[in-house]
């Protein structure tokens, strides 16, 4: 049965001690290594267009039939659009996470951890600068943002918890892709930097985004009937699935010159090989949700 609610659609009126110990943490690590991007980056007037700009194993199509069906000169000219396409994602991802943190700053539900929201809102707002300066100097445009499509579930109690677990999830499929390109010495090295500099960061966002999801969830499992938290997971499972699909983009594929995108598009989608690299590349955010108990198992929904 749902109880009343005791704060503004599931919130934080208070912080455990633990909590607040891991905020401080992040705070002090956050004024410790804080770099000023604008100074940091030197960007080159242009990069190799016969370079990989994108590490092979983490292309959609790697494993496909599609994919094997493309020489590597095809495969290198896609790497550069998925990467674009990769980089506008996060442009669209910082400005959700943006709008939901400034909302949430400074009300009474979120007290606790408003300090620490400053500094993610502050670094947040500058890797969406480099993000986007990338896609502009190197691919000429910043794609647009493709909407799910399905709507997020009816429960207000849950309102903060979807909006920061979809934070989190985001968040963690990124960094997949940039703690392995920050090290991938097949990349340019402004393309290598400009991963190994937000993975630095999303490793303290990350740390607080799997706090908060876990204090809030746990208040609802308090709170919500057993169909409401199926509900929850139900959603969030098509969310992770979402999250993967809208890499594999036909405008992307248009743009590297290749014929029938949506074709393509609809091939790599079906391909057997496909699931698995979803698995692959969400592997730490259905570990963590399973052992956190917001998942109950790591099959992910179509």
């Amino acid at each position: 049965m749902t109880t009343t609610d005791p704060t503004p659609a599931g919130g934080l009126l208070v912080g455990g001690t633990r909590f607040e110990e891991v905020l401080g943490r992040l705070v002090g690590m956050s004024e410790r290594d804080y770099y000023n991007p604008y100074r940091l980056f030197v960007w080159p007037d242009a990069l190799d267009e016969d370079g990989w700009w994108m590490t092979p194993e983490l292309m959609v199509e790697h494993g496909t039939a599609a994919g094997a069906e493309l020489t590597e000169e095809q495969l290198r000219r896609l790497s550069k659009w998925e990467s674009i396409n990769f980089y506008s994602l996060n442009v669209h991802g910082i400005r959700e996470l943006l709008t939901e943190i400034v909302a949430r700053i400074h009300t009474d539900a979120f007290r606790v951890p408003s300090e620490y929201f400053h500094h993610i809102i502050g670094e947040e707002n500058e890797h969406m600068w480099f993000f986007a300066t990338f896609c502009h100097r190197y691919g000429g445009k910043v794609y647009p943002q493709r909407s799910f499509g399905f709507g997020t579930p009816a429960i207000p109690e849950a309102d903060n918890f979807l909006v920061f677990a979809r934070l989190l999830i985001f968040e963690e499929l990124v960094d997949v892709f940039n703690q392995r390109m920050g090290d991938d010495e097949r990349l340019h090295p402004t393309i290598r930097q400009v991963n190994k500099v937000h993975h630095q960061d999303e490793s303290r966002h990350i740390a607080f985004g799997r706090q908060i999801v876990e204090i809030l969830h746990a208040d609802l499992r308090a709170r919500l009937s057993v169909a409401q938290l199926g509900e929850l997971e139900t959603y969030l499972k098509r969310y992770l699935r979402q999250s993967v699909d809208v890499l594999v983009d036909p405008a992307v594929y248009r743009d590297a010159g290749l014929p029938d995108p949506y074709g393509l598009r609809r091939r790599v989608l079906a391909d057997p090989a496909y699931p698995a690299y979803v698995r692959r590349v969400l592997r730490r955010s259905t570990s963590f949700l399973v052992n956190a108990g917001i998942l109950g198992d790591d099959r992910i929904v179509p």
